[in-house]
């Protein structure tokens, strides 16, 4: 790969990312916040039955995974959607930010966190289905 690879007469790095600014710019964060909203919620719901059901080692579970939700979320809205939506609109006028690697750091910054809040969530919640 010595960068003279073509695609479509072009150089092939260029022509895919290319063609991903034009076919699928802020594709995630647009279809994001359904199942975000929804993921809160059903585990809230969760919460609500275990708790109504009588299950309150897994109604607690499910509290501690909606809290992990919800603080994953404040990173994502603070950190993440701020970091995509320059980086996507730079992608739509075909440039590269002046502040690309700082971005990229930024975004990477609380890459850590939001793996663990996912982590906690998704025990909690299979604590929602183990436990009484």
């Amino acid at each position: 790969m010595g960068g003279t690879e073509k695609h479509h007469g072009q150089p092939a790095g260029r022509s895919i990312s290319a063609r991903a600014g034009r076919t699928a710019p802020g594709y995630g964060d647009r279809r994001f916040p359904i199942p975000g909203a929804l993921s809160v919620v059903a585990t809230v719901l969760a919460a609500v039955a275990s708790g109504l059901a009588g299950r309150w080692a897994a109604a607690a579970a499910a509290v501690i995974a909606a809290l992990a939700l919800v603080i994953w979320l404040g990173i994502y809205r603070r950190v993440n959607a701020p970091v995509n939506r320059e980086l996507t609109a730079a992608a739509q006028d075909g440039r590269v930010p002046e502040n690309a690697r700082a971005l990229q750091t930024r975004w990477d910054s609380v890459i850590t966190a939001r793996f663990t809040l996912q982590g906690i969530a998704l025990a909690a919640l299979c604590g929602v289905l183990a436990l009484p």
